[in-house]
């Protein structure tokens, strides 16, 4: 069952990466995440009156909430400077770290199928990367990379921290997502006012788009699927990131359609690798 919620998971996140992207192109990267996230924690609001928690419970996602804002904006900003198929391969990457990290850390046994899945999705996501070396002449190019890497890097800390939290505190999925928006918009809060108080105003004035909702709406469910799967017993850390990471696919095909980018043709094979893997995934986890 968890494996069928990380691809519905999947899916979705495919779906807000391109949404983001598309707000993005229209408002600052502080105030997209803001709104987005405070929308998406009014949709969670009901959780509040069910799930309570404890002085220790709540400090445990407020870490959470900083690693993930540093996650967000980071990649909120390496997805405004970066093309949307570039940005997407580079986050792709973290399943590789996640993998590694899981197994060493908490002990996680792959079976030979799922170890046949890993590989050639890792293999796929490497050959994005590579084939997307060719884009790189634009001036902002680097920052929005070196954007991406502190995403990536803070993501594989956030995915770890969830297994630690879900599997020794035994948090309900909803009790974690509701509460660790709320304090990720404080987190969004502060950083936008320690803004103004330097003197940074922002140059692209708020723009009110039907994106920042669908925003709200995709990531809410995205991660509701994906608590919803870490939470249920025999689930695979691993595999769920890996699948999640697939999300790939979904963006490669809005952003070739829409987004009108370079490169879709010889990223197709790449892609096709990616599908094969997650069969092996599938097969070595029913």
């Amino acid at each position: 069952m968890w494996l069928y919620l990380a691809l519905g998971s999947a899916f979705l996140l495919g779906l807000y990466d391109v949404a983001k992207k598309h707000s993005v192109s229209k408002n600052s990267v502080l105030n997209v995440l803001l709104i987005a996230t405070a929308l998406s924690t009014v949709l969670l609001s009901p959780c509040f009156f069910i799930y309570k928690g404890t002085l220790s419970e709540h400090l445990a996602l407020m870490l959470k909430a900083v690693i993930v804002t540093t996650a967000w904006i980071s990649g909120m900003v390496g997805l405004k400077l970066l093309p949307i198929t570039t940005a997407s391969m580079i986050k792709a990457s973290r399943p590789f770290f996640v993998v590694l990290l899981s197994i060493l850390i908490f002990g996680e046994r792959l079976n030979w199928q799922q170890w046949t899945g890993v590989g050639l999705a890792l293999l796929s996501l490497t050959l994005l990367s590579l084939g997307s070396r060719s884009e790189s002449g634009s001036p902002s190019y680097s920052k929005g990379v070196a954007a991406m890497v502190v995403s990536v890097v803070a993501g594989v800390g956030s995915a770890l921290y969830d297994k630690v939290i879900m599997s020794t505190l035994q948090l309900h999925p909803l009790f974690v997502q509701s509460w660790s928006n709320f304090y990720i918009v404080i987190c969004l809060a502060l950083c936008i006012a320690l803004r103004l108080l330097a003197g940074r105003r922002e140059r692209t004035p708020l723009r009110w788009d039907w994106t920042l909702l669908l925003i709200a709406v995709l990531i809410t469910a995205a991660d509701m699927l994906y608590f919803v799967a870490l939470h249920q017993e025999g689930a695979l850390l691993s595999i769920i990131s890996l699948i999640r990471r697939c999300a790939v696919i979904v963006t490669f095909a809005v952003g070739a359609i829409f987004f009108k980018e370079k490169k879709i043709k010889a990223k197709a094979f790449d892609l096709a690798i990616l599908l094969a893997g997650m069969v092996f995934l599938l097969l070595g986890s029913r």
